[in-house]
């Protein structure tokens, strides 16, 4: 969720200068584009995963604060709510064994996280949605101790001015309603960052949203929310009520979500800060003491810091990154759809997936957002949040084809490819891609496991309530063996 705030009350003349510094910055970032200053590197890569802290009956436990004091490591940080932690994984190229290193990296530091939990008999749950979450644990009394976090809060519900309602319809049906966006914490998920040249970026951007629909299909892990089965990833539906600042009237007029897809395919990374900045009213206007442009005339590199603030707060599904590193400023998509878990090696599956198919559409001599309009790409993605690995979509040059069969064919193929251009070692990309070749076989990825084993344990008698948290705690047990998920045994 980004840096903490040393201060969480804005007076009105700060908003006003606020929104002219992201429009001063808006106009250096164009300047930039122009000089071509950015880092040309591609390749280099990083991960952000967020966890739940569960007790011995796999319900949370609201205590980051203190873990987060005890594990005393800058890798993790809090997230919205107090029983939400986030793992920042150092960046490096996948080339080579990267993805192994990344692998061990995360291992070793959920190992020490949970040794450290496991003193308070708490435990790590990485799943998109914790199925054992009721209304009453999202309440603001657990929203993080962190300013960010407050301000956050009040701006959204001051922007609403009425409640958020949630209605969600899935297999079955979710109606409920809060007066704050803490339901959104129940929302974790695993988000890739992937380093492109400025003159590529928008290619990559575009892949990344024409294959968003397979990505979440794939993936999906968030299927029960107070005691309802959903979507396969409801958290995509709930991420969007939760936090929507629009009543009804905005809506209306066309005023844009927050949390979006976006609404055409882009030319350049610079199309998407103008709609953030064109669209969207600052959330957390907080000023910093960098004159941009004086930077810049200077012959310097500015950190753009209030355009940065304000493209944070536009929950875009693949999102644009810049930053700078050693003096030199790049940019990065960072790949939003996906929740957490089953499995440390069901995440690093899911992120050779990505970056080999999103390689090899953004290399395309004919790329495929020039064959189907955005709309489709945006209903393809519901499609597959929706409906998982029984999701149909649209794929140029097929038609309308089953997720499954779209990836075998056509997808897996790419992610091949892209992986060897990458330089990815021949054993890590096999073993990564087969697990994803054998989700599509067993169609079962995280979503379908769960349902099949809440649907065994009703059958055995239990009730709704009983088979969640029996449920979860199977699913808790099976994730430390770090075997991936369409492997683990099923009672249906």
């Amino acid at each position: 969720m980004g840096k903490d705030l040393a201060h969480a009350i804005v007076p009105p003349e700060d908003r006003i200068r606020f929104r002219y510094k992201v429009r001063r910055c808006l106009d250096v970032l164009g300047e930039l584009l122009d000089a071509e200053v950015f880092d040309t590197g591609t390749g280099m890569t990083g991960l952000e995963i967020e966890i739940n802290l569960v007790d011995a009956e796999a319900g949370p436990v609201m205590r980051n604060a203190e873990l987060l004091a005890d594990l005393a490591d800058p890798r993790f940080q809090a997230e919205l709510g107090r029983f939400n932690i986030e793992l920042n994984v150092p960046p490096r190229p996948i080339a080579a064994e990267g993805f192994g290193a990344f692998e061990k990296d995360i291992l070793d530091a959920l190992r020490t996280a949970e040794e450290r939990a496991g003193k308070a008999d708490g435990r790590l749950a990485l799943i998109g949605m914790l199925p054992t979450l009721t209304p009453e644990h999202l309440i603001l009394a657990n929203l993080s101790e962190n300013e960010r976090f407050r301000a956050l809060n009040d701006e959204i519900v001051a922007a609403r001015g009425e409640q958020f309602p949630l209605d969600i319809r899935g297999v079955e049906r979710l109606r409920s309603a809060s007066g704050t966006i803490v339901p959104e914490s129940a929302c974790t998920s695993a988000q890739f960052h992937l380093q492109v040249p400025s003159d590529d970026f928008a290619r990559y951007w575009n892949a990344s949203q024409a294959m968003a629909a397979a990505q979440v299909a794939l993936g999906a892990n968030s299927t029960f929310l107070h005691g309802r089965r959903l979507w396969a990833e409801t958290r995509i539906a709930l991420f969007e009520q939760a936090t929507d600042t629009r009543p009804d009237e905005l809506k209306a007029q066309g005023v844009r979500p927050r949390v979006w897809f976006g609404e055409r395919w882009i030319t350049s990374v610079f199309d998407l800060y103008e709609e953030n900045v064109k669209f969207f009213p600052p959330l957390l206007p907080f000023l910093g003491e960098e004159d941009p442009a004086q930077v810049r005339s200077a012959g310097g590199i500015p950190r753009l810091a209030e355009l940065c603030m304000h493209n944070g707060t536009v929950y875009r599904w693949n999102r644009p990154v810049y930053d700078i590193m050693d003096g030199k400023p790049h940019l990065r998509v960072e790949n939003r759809v996906l929740p957490s878990g089953p499995t440390v090696v069901d995440l690093m599956a899911n992120a050779a997936f990505y970056f080999g198919v999103v390689r090899r559409l953004a290399e395309a001599e004919r790329p495929v957002w020039s064959r189907f309009d955005f709309g489709t790409a945006e209903a393809n993605f519901r499609a597959g949040a929706r409906d998982g690995l029984d999701a149909t979509v649209y794929w140029p040059g097929l038609g309308e084809v089953e997720v499954v069969d779209l990836v075998l064919n056509t997808l897996l193929p790419m992610a091949y490819d892209g992986l060897d251009r990458f330089g990815v070692h021949p054993a890590e990309r096999d073993r990564l891609l087969g697990i994803i070749e054998g989700r599509c076989l067993t169609r079962r990825n995280g979503a379908s496991w769960q349902t099949s084993a809440v649907r065994a344990a009703e059958r055995g008698g239990l009730s709704r309530k009983d088979a969640l948290r029996a449920m979860t705690r199977r699913y808790l047990d099976l994730q430390h063996s770090n075997e991936p998920v369409h492997t683990w045994p099923s009672d249906d």
